[in-house]
């Protein structure tokens, strides 16, 4: 599936199932929430923190999904393309950080 195509998808459910876009101020909100589930995944899976009974059935992978499906929500109602704005952004990294991060000597460690 291309992300063109995702984008497609997630507005026919969103016309279909979802009967609406909830407003932009909202849909950040609901990014937020899921950016903090994934969170609460990140620090238990990989971090100090021990799961909870609360936690089972969470999962990284679906924690993930549902920010690109949020971030895709906020695309669709503003009108952007998420495909040319990922392209766009490649490229200005590149440019911008060709060398940076070769030079960056707190990435090698002791080497």
């Amino acid at each position: 599936m291309t992300i063109k195509e995702y984008q497609r998808d997630v507005d026919k459910w969103i016309q279909t199932v979802g009967v609406r876009y909830f407003s932009e101020l909202t849909n950040l909100a609901q990014l937020v929430e899921e950016v903090g589930e994934l969170a609460r995944i990140m620090s238990r899976t990989y971090g100090e923190q021990s799961f909870k009974a609360s936690d089972k059935g969470t999962t990284l992978e679906d924690e993930l999904a549902d920010i690109i499906w949020v971030v895709t929500c906020i695309a669709n109602q503003t009108g952007v393309d998420l495909t040319s704005a990922l392209q766009r952004n490649i490229e200005k990294k590149s440019k911008r950080d060709d060398r940076r991060h070769r030079e960056n000597k707190k990435l090698y460690g002791d080497r």
